[in-house]
Formats: structure tokens, sequence, C-alpha cells
């Protein structure tokens, strides 16, 4: 079935919706894909693009609305307790399904543009720097003191920092290629892993203990829940603060390993 109605029809079924919006190089995506919209959200995603498609609302509004929603994310966490905590792994899924409909809105339409990739990294960069900042604040705790409390938000703004970062690799590598001429890599396995050698060896034994993915706002947000659900047993703001102090050093360690990575793998050569 092929689409050939103007920009503004609307679709006549899920089915046919699912078929244009998702097409298998969408799903099939490696790095670009997160694990919850590959394991159930891009089977709901249809339905809220369906609702979205009766709207004037255009794909970038869209990716607007995925902003908010995850610096809404944030501002949950700074309601103290398990209430702030769960409300925040609500709002992270609802942005990452809003997060699937906008690139659906944009393909339905054909309205894919530099514009709305532009805004979905802002989306993800503002929204993963601002969850460590609040998880910060809550290890600090209500009411906040300072001087003493700066240790908190401190080590919670150089998290936000080394997470930035570490997203930022992977959009240095495209500008590098860019710059040089080189076109535009594939998101395949064989682009993205080390050639051979100790890189490579250290990478496969990541995946049998992956910490380097804790730092999307979805995980996040559940690792806040789990401590926020600890807390209630072992005390607040103690676990909090181990939480905040662990992830630290593991999302140092994350970027260092990230960076090696791209050294060693065929992104980066010419």
């Amino acid at each position: 079935m092929s689409h050939t109605g103007p920009v503004f029809t609307r679709p006549s079924s899920i089915a046919e919706l699912r078929e244009i919006t998702q097409p298998p190089e969408v799903r099939g995506r490696r790095n670009a894909e997160h694990w919850t919209a590959s394991l159930y959200l891009r089977r709901f995603s249809p339905y809220l693009t369906w609702l979205l498609l009766k709207t004037p609302i255009s794909a970038n509004g869209v990716t607007g609305l995925m902003i908010l929603v995850g610096w809404s994310t944030a501002a949950a966490l700074l309601i103290p307790g398990i209430w702030g905590a769960l409300l925040a792994v609500v709002l992270g899924q609802l942005q990452m399904l809003v997060d699937c409909c906008d690139g659906e809105v944009a393909r339905w339409r054909r309205t894919s543009s530099p514009a709305g990739v532009f805004l979905d990294k802002v989306g993800h960069y503002t929204t993963e720097a601002l969850i460590p900042l609040a998880l910060g604040i809550r290890a600090a705790a209500y009411p906040l003191e300072f001087p003493a409390d700066f240790l908190w938000t401190t080590i919670a703004a150089v998290l936000a920092l080394v997470i930035v970062l570490n997203k930022a690799l992977n959009d240095m590598v495209h500008v590098a290629r860019a710059n040089a001429g080189l076109p535009k890599l594939a998101d395949t396995h064989g682009e993205t892993a080390p050639r051979g050698g100790l890189i490579a060896t250290l990478r496969k034994a990541a995946r049998f203990l992956p910490f380097h993915r804790l730092y999307h706002s979805v995980e996040l947000t559940l690792i806040a829940l789990v401590a926020a659900l600890v807390g209630l047993v072992a005390g607040q703001p103690l676990v909090d603060r181990v939480v905040v102090a662990a992830l630290l050093p593991l999302a140092a360690l994350s970027l260092f390993g990230h960076f090696l990575a791209i050294m060693a793998s065929r992104r980066v050569r010419s």
C-alpha cells in the first residue's frame, strides 16, 4: 500500500498508518530506537498519532510537546518521596511515547526536516541534564541548607555534564564525518563496533553489565523510583545520596569507554 494522498490526508486505518510511519528502517534502528519503543511503545504510538493527525499540530509542534513532557519529568522529581518519583516514571514513559509520535506525524505528512531533528536533540539533551540536577536536589533534601548541601547539588551538576558529554560524542562523530566529506553512517552494529583488540573485548563484556545504559531519562526515573522505594525502609536522603554518588563514577567510566570505542571503530576512519 502506498501513501499517495496530500500531506494532510488522514489514514484510513491503524494498519495503514503503521505501514507508512513505522517502516523497517525505523523499527530496525540500533541506536536511535530506545528499548521501550522497540518493546511496547511503538505498538501504542499509532493510536496517539491517529489523534494528533486529526488536529492541525505540526510534527515540530509534537516535538515541542515532547520537550515539555521531558522537562515536567525532571520537575516531578522535585516532589519529595515516592509520589514524585512515581510521577516522573509515568511522565518519562509519556515523553518516549510522544517522541515516537512526532516522527510518525512527520512521516505521514511528509514534513520531516532538520528543524525537527534539532528540536528532538534539544528535548533529549535538556531532559537528561535536568533529571540528574533534580536527583541532586532530592539527595540534598528539603529544606536546602547552603553551603552544606552544595556537595550533592554539585555532584549532580557534574553528573549532568558527563551525561550530556556522553550523548554529544555521537553527534560529534556525525559532525566530524560531515566536515571530512564522508557519508552518513548506517545505524548498524558493524559501523559502530570497535575493530578488534582490548576495546572490542571490553565492549562485549559490557553487555553483561550494561551500566552505560543507565543515563537515559527512562532509566534515570526508574532508578529514582527504586531509590524512593528502598528509602521507605533504609531512610532518606541516605539512599538518594548513595545513588547520586554511585552514578557519577559509573557515568565517567561510561564516557571514557564510549570515547575509546569511537576511536577504535570505523566511525572516525576515512
